[in-house]
């Protein structure tokens, strides 16, 4: 193996073909599993009030090596991937019971790449990353005199993974990512107001650092402040709400994809058990799952079994079609895995979990959808919310929200929530715009205490009727 292969990071104390025998010998007896091999670097820069606050740069690495049998998983993991670290590990395997039933078909083969295998964090020296968040922090500044503070977040990782079967089969991946994320606080009268903007993917550092990106990531951020400048208290009550595209479709991944997620369906406690080939939403939506898009936040290449990601189609005009699957639920629901077992780190299990998840444009214009409207809320962009995954009944604040008047936009508001759950707002989708956007890659999805980058987006859609929580008396 040569000094420019990322995998060398893996092998450093251990061989390949080791690694084989070991998940041959232990892997055989049980129905599915692997052993998965990781080595990732990340670093991170936090620039606040004028001047470099963290500096972070950490490598990790080591291996988990999991059996199925049924519906029983053996999982153990270790920081130190050596073979007797491993043979250690595998005394976890023998709590399983021996496979009853044939092994588990091997993940098909792809010579697909979803973005490319060099390392982001080394490309650029360290001064060049202090240097531009000190351009963005100065420009922010000398933007409106009303700006008092500016931060500026930049990170990436690179991550080389080996997934290893007991039947010989080895699938690599190498996975590049960068984030940028610039906040501005601005002051007017004694208020203060705060306005985010992020943007990032699967691909090196260069796209961030090109002036017209940067600059882009301060107007929005600023923008999206003094608008919360002159916003005004929001208004409470069930009423007709239009959501802006792209990132509004966060509310979509939380309060319905994880609900067509397969473990929550097997288990039948998602609201969308059992309900393949029912109408779920009204005509016209249609919800996708697509790991396979090109240097996406939520893309790869391989899932982390080692199963090729693709386009799954959850809902096709308002029925359901399917679920997301890893290997486990996939095998027994008797469906196909769909390229969506994901896991954090080494150190985790794999579970289904969504990619790029986004429901795909309609045919109304979306200033159509807005004039329909006589009096409501216009939501162009959202924070933190809390969400039941299995219910998917939500709770949205908005960053960025409008009352709409007369069928057209009007006063900012403050304050506004947004109350329901996903299978009911599904129902009551009565226009979907042909705006489809996609966010700028910085969404992160929790799920049983594992985080992972993903993909949100939709267009503009007409929701009849959605809980506005506001403080407006």
């Amino acid at each position: 193996m040569s000094l420019s292969d990322p995998r060398q990071f893996l092998y450093r104390n251990l061989d390949p073909d080791a690694a084989r025998r070991l998940a041959h010998k232990h892997l055989t007896a049980h129905e599915d599993g692997e052993l998965y091999l990781q080595y990732a670097a990340n670093e991170a820069f936090g620039f606040d009030d004028g001047r470099l606050k963290t500096a972070d740069y950490h490598t990790t690495s080591g291996f988990g090596l999991r059996g199925v049998s049924g519906e029983t998983t053996a999982f153990a993991h270790a920081n130190e991937i050596s073979e007797a670290a491993i043979e250690r590990a595998a005394a976890t395997l023998r709590l399983l019971d021996p496979r009853s039933g044939a092994p588990a078909a091997t993940p098909q083969r792809t010579n697909q790449s979803m973005y490319g295998a060099e390392d982001p964090l080394g490309l650029v020296p360290f001064a060049e990353k202090v240097r531009m968040c000190e351009q963005i922090d100065a420009a922010a500044r000398a933007r409106d005199p009303r700006v008092v503070q500016a931060s500026v977040s930049l990170a990436a990782s690179w991550s080389v993974i080996d997934i290893v079967r007991a039947d010989g089969f080895v699938a690599s991946d190498v996975r590049p990512l960068v984030r940028l994320g610039v906040q501005i606080v601005v002051e007017q009268n004694g208020r203060r107001e705060v306005g985010y903007h992020g943007l990032g993917g699967r691909y090196l550092y260069g796209p961030l650092f090109e002036d017209a990106q940067w600059n882009r990531a301060i107007d929005e951020a600023l923008s999206q402040a003094l608008v919360n400048l002159e916003s005004v208290a929001a208004p409470a009550g069930e009423m007709p709400v239009v959501m802006g595209s792209g990132w509004a479709g966060v509310i979509l991944h939380e309060a319905i994809g994880h609900g067509l997620e397969g473990d929550f369906n097997r288990k039948g406690t998602s609201a969308f058990s059992g309900r393949i080939g029912d109408r779920v939403a009204t005509e016209g939506v249609t919800i996708v799952d697509d790991g396979a898009m090109e240097q996406r936040r939520g893309s790869l290449t391989i899932d982390d079994e080692g199963t090729p990601t693709g386009r799954t189609v959850l809902i096709e005009d308002g029925i359901l079609k399917g679920y997301l699957q890893d290997r486990l639920n996939a095998r027994l629901m008797g469906m196909a895995a769909t390229g969506n077992g994901r896991r954090e780190s080494f150190a985790h299990a794999p579970m289904p979990r969504m990619t790029n998840t986004f429901m795909l444009a309609g045919k109304d214009d979306p200033n159509e959808l807005l004039e329909r409207v006589k009096d409501g809320i216009y939501a162009k962009s959202f924070g933190g919310g809390q969400v039941d995954i299995t219910s998917g009944k939500f709770v949205f604040s908005c960053t960025e929200a409008y009352r709409i008047r007369g069928g057209k936009i009007a006063e900012p508001l403050k304050g506004a929530t947004l109350i329901g759950d996903g299978p009911t707002v599904l129902t009551r989708v009565k226009g979907v715009g042909n705006d489809l956007a996609l966010d700028e890659g910085v969404g992160v999805c929790g799920k049983a205490g594992q985080s992972v980058p993903a993909g949100v987006g939709q267009p503009t859609l007409l929701i009849d009727g959605l809980t506005v929580g506001g403080t407006a008396a």
